[in-house]
């Protein structure tokens, strides 16, 4: 698609700019309930869906104390790729794949389905797929599905064209800030990879409505959506709520280990990002449209492949746990990755409804582990930040926006001291990974996606009866001989 040049470009955001304080000048009423509804959906939805993936993964795991995992986990596979690609491909094909793609195509002024149908065929899909073996993350559908419900939400309100791509992407962040805890994570995300902008209107408008979507997220969890799971207590009200507490310690010398971290990561990033890319052209090629099978014959081979494997890996939230509170070994964070990176690139090239974020964070984390036990190993030094800098430093490395990935490490512990190595690690291998390509992997699927329906169209053009012009009547006067 062409893009605008800099002064049209620079033309249309002031335009977009003006028409967004006019509403809120004349229309504040239909802002504010449009902020409101679009965060409030987003929690909703964003619980919803971690709440509906815990449940048949604990599901799962019964079956697996009660019947061997060669016949559990290749048949939840199978099973849940074939449920799950049926429901994307008969109601909503939109829904198909990690969802971020779509929102940065509808900002980018594709044509895209949008709307309520698209979030909630995501949203059943998702959980069937993720909580039936496939190991990806909630993050991708959740902007896929806070994008759609503030793009519902604006259309019910009659919001203008303006307004409706900033809190689409406010939508997006919301389901960031709802699935992660981390509205500074999600505020980021939505202001440097979806909008590209930081126009102090927009920034408003992002910041309220994911900052409102994890406040929601907190209450809706207290009333029994999610017990036990958010930020609000009931004698001492609003929290911090911390997934992991390391013991930080930050040191002058910690800074060189910190800069060879993020290389090594910058590397692992990008070779990580191009097998994903791999995959999907392998699988665009292998079954073209026909998602049940894709999907099902995915299923059954990453089935087969955790059967095979100890029961460690049967459990990937314990194994990210594991590695993000420090306990697992070098050799099991080293099997993680490997296990991880292959099964994580398999699991997105079928197109399952599941995002990338949450295997980049356990990749990273491992990669971190492992570095860190080398270092002690070699040198006595132990650096404590290794874990969480390695996990902000692959998202960065394979997304392209290191600020973002730094807070979504940094939500993990809420530890203020541990910003400045995380930040030190995103950036290097942020810059490491741009020498490679200067695109992030959302950027090159999305030109995969154009790719895609270029060839269609140019097919469909070929078998397309070209127009002849009726023959002009002969004769002098335009009558007949």
């Amino acid at each position: 698609m062409p893009s605008l040049s800099e002064p049209k470009q620079r033309r249309h955001l002031l335009g977009s700019s003006r028409s967004i304080r006019r509403l809120l000048e004349r229309r504040w009423l239909v802002v504010v309930l449009a902020l409101a509804l679009t965060g409030l959906g987003a929690a909703i939805t964003g619980l919803l869906f971690t709440s509906g993936i815990n449940l048949l993964r604990d599901w799962r795991l019964n079956l697996l104390d009660e019947f061997p995992a060669w016949v559990v986990l290749p048949a939840l596979g199978a099973i849940g790729g074939m449920v799950s690609a049926w429901l994307i491909t008969n109601l909503s094909p939109a829904a198909g794949g990690a969802g971020i793609t779509h929102i940065m195509g509808f900002l980018r002024h594709r044509s895209v389905p949008m709307g309520l149908r698209v979030g909630l065929v995501k949203l059943v899909a998702g959980i069937i797929a993720i909580g039936s073996g496939f190991p990806l993350g909630p993050e991708g559908p959740a902007v896929q599905m806070g994008g759609s419900v503030a793009w519902q939400m604006s259309r019910w309100l009659r919001a203008p064209v303006a307004f409706r791509r900033v809190i689409v992407a406010a939508g997006g962040g919301a389901g960031i800030a709802a699935v992660f805890s981390a509205p500074i994570g999600g505020f980021i995300y939505a202001i440097e990879e979806l909008l590209h902008s930081a126009r102090p209107v927009v920034l408003l408008l992002v910041i309220i409505t994911t900052f409102s979507a994890d406040t929601l997220a907190d209450v809706i969890g207290f009333l029994g959506l999610n017990p036990g799971g958010g930020g609000l207590n009931s004698t001492i009200g609003f929290q911090l709520e911390r997934e992991y507490t390391p013991l930080v310690r930050f040191l002058p010398v910690d800074l060189l280990y910190l800069v060879a971290l993020g290389v090594v990561i910058g590397v692992l990033a990008e070779l990580y990002t191009r097998y994903v890319l791999t995959m999907q052209r392998q699988g665009n090629r292998w079954f073209g449209d026909r998602l049940i099978l894709r999907m099902t014959v995915s299923g059954l081979v990453l089935g087969c492949v955790y059967a095979a494997l100890p029961d460690a890996f049967h459990n990937p939230s314990e194994l990210k746990h594991l590695i993000g509170a420090g306990k697992a070994d070098i050799s099991l964070a080293l099997a993680s990755f490997v296990v991880l990176f292959f099964s994580t690139g398999l699991a997105a090239g079928s197109g399952a409804p599941g995002g990338l974020f949450m295997p980049m964070l356990t990749l990273g984390g491992a990669i971190g582990l492992a570095g860190g036990s080398g270092v002690e190993a070699l040198t006595g030094h132990v650096p404590t930040t290794y874990v969480f800098a390695g996990m902000g430093a692959f998202v960065a490395g394979c997304s392209r926006t290191p600020i973002s990935a730094m807070f979504l490490a940094f939500a993990l512990t809420k530890d203020l001291l541990i910003l400045k190595p995380i930040l030190v690690a995103c950036l290097t291998s942020f810059v490491i990974a741009r020498l490679f390509h200067p695109h992030s992997i959302y950027e090159r699927q999305m030109g995969m996606e154009l790719d895609a329906e270029d060839r269609m169209a140019m097919k469909l053009n070929r078998y397309r009866r070209p127009f002849t012009p009726p023959t002009p009547p002969s004769g002098p006067t335009g009558g007949p001989n």
